[in-house]
């Protein structure tokens, strides 16, 4: 007889252990299952986020934000650092072990809440008395049986289309965070959150960074002006962005990669280059659940169908972040996760889309919530706008970034925030505010009035609220 639980959860991402965890808090006899596998074959917990995705990708950031400063900003603190060199292979151990350590702490913190781990892959075997069987597959085949079943499996890299990757030269967000050594020419097509972060870290280390983007804006999903802040200070740095492009054929070979392309104004370009990272966006991972075997409803992207409170069209059986509609961030698939483990309690779990964060951790740094000026022009809504330079901001003077700036939306009539952006140093934690605060429904008089530390950077979130009525004090 297979091992019964109450909650069997797929997948040990982001939003598959928080749920595993709070679903245990709750009392609940919890499984998850994952089958990521680390270079020794053992479990690797963590999902794409903590093995090839945000944790990785922000070692390499931090690590090529230091040898970028050595090199071009430590003279002017007065520190002398010749012939600074950077040891490739100490950087990626150094990503490795970080990645390590997050894969260490999610299996620690499974036990502590007593969640029996399965290593290998889940799927449906059928429906079962009172739930659903499911198989796991790893160095053993076992089946368990849950109640109620949480599906996580998150998202795979999307490829271009003819241009699979081999993660040696076309490279996956997988292959990018891999890479022994500089490219002298690197290439990436897209230009959303993975390619610029990537296209950063390669170019800080010496690579010559192309990004090629379909689009003719510039992160049209970001507020116009601050995308277009940012996209000054990238150009400045020396990455080099081409809007608008239509890629044709690309050509693999044994000594790097050929784009042809077709850029804005009409004309056939061929890049050359080394190593080629494609970040398309990304495509719900649904591949080996045996979805048919149950008859799980999936949408055309291969999406599994969820209500608004990620139930899907069978009964006691639930799916949440990446492989479920919404944006796919991993703080987005936390908060379902927790959510679902609530309603399975009977309690009323609750996700606010309105004030799910956004960061894209370049420098600057990008980050925002709510609405933009232009979303809020096409939604018809009567809106005052104040923002506030880092330029005049003592702290950013003082950490020499003075790049970008904080800009606040509210209601024209009730001063309610709709939305905050800001681009410019800390920006991942400056917008934690402005998250509270929109949850809270303050207006911006509520952050204007609010005392914020001085000196520090948070008090250009209050110079914005301040800007929105026109009354800015330190500009």
């Amino acid at each position: 007889m297979s091992k019964q639980f109450d909650v069997v959860v797929i997948g040990g991402g982001p939003g598959g252990y928080i749920a595993a965890i709070r679903a245990a808090q709750l009392g609940f006899q919890v499984a998850c299952i994952d089958e990521w596998k680390n270079a020794a074959g053992g479990p690797a917990p963590g999902g794409t986020c903590t093995n090839v995705g945000c944790i990785p990708s922000k070692a390499l950031l931090q690590s090529s934000e230091h040898f970028d400063h050595a090199n071009h900003h430590f003279a002017e603190h007065g520190i002398s650092a010749k012939d600074v060199k950077m040891d490739v292979a100490q950087m990626l151990a150094r990503k490795d072990n970080v990645v390590k350590q997050n894969n260490d702490g999610i299996l620690y913190l499974l036990k502590k809440n007593k969640v029996t781990f399965f290593h290998g892959r889940g799927s449906f075997a059928g429906k079962a008395d009172g739930g659903y069987e499911i198989k796991v597959a790893g160095k053993t085949e076992e089946s368990i049986t849950g109640k109620q079943v949480i599906i996580a499996t998150g998202s795979n890299a999307r490829a271009l289309p003819g241009t699979p990757f081999d993660e040696v030269n076309v490279l996956s967000n997988d292959g990018a965070l891999r890479l022994g050594g500089v490219p002298q020419k690197l290439a990436l097509i897209g230009s959303g959150v993975i390619g610029l972060e990537m296209g950063s870290v390669w170019r800080r280390l010496g690579s010559d960074v192309t990004i090629l983007e379909g689009l003719p804006t510039f992160l049209g999903a970001v507020d116009e002006q601050i995308a277009k802040e940012a996209k000054k200070a990238f150009d400045k740095q020396g990455l080099k962005i081409e809007l608008g492009v239509k890629v044709g054929e690309i050509v693999n070979g044994k000594k790097g990669v050929t784009v042809n392309y077709t850029n804005a104004k009409g004309e056939s370009v061929v890049l050359n280059a080394d190593k080629l990272i494609i970040s398309i966006g990304r495509v719900p991972n649904t591949i080996g659940l045996n979805t048919e075997a149950v008859g799980l409803q999936l949408d055309e992207r291969g999406a599994i169908v969820v209500d608004a409170d990620c139930k899907t069209n069978l009964p006691g059986v639930w799916a949440v972040g990446d492989v479920v509609r919404g944006p796919m961030l991993a703080h987005k698939a936390e908060e379902e996760g927790v959510a679902v483990a609530e309603r399975i309690a009977g309690q009323h779990g609750h996700v606010n889309f309105n004030t799910i964060p956004w960061v894209i951790y370049t420098s600057p740094e990008i980050a925002w919530v709510g609405r933009t000026e232009q979303q809020l022009k096409a939604d018809g809504v009567a809106y005052k706008a104040g923002s506030f330079p880092f330029l005049a901001n003592g702290r950013a003077r003082a950490l020499g970034d003075t790049t970008g700036m904080v800009k606040m939306l509210a209601d024209a009539t009730t001063d309610e925030i709709l939305g905050v952006h800001i681009v410019g140093p800390m920006a991942s934690e400056l917008i934690a505010e402005a998250v509270v605060a929109m949850e809270f429904r303050a207006s911006a008089e509520d952050i204007a009035r609010i005392c914020h530390a001085h000196p520090s950077l948070s008090e250009s979130t209050k110079e914005a609220a301040l800007a929105v009525d026109k009354r800015t004090l330190n500009f």
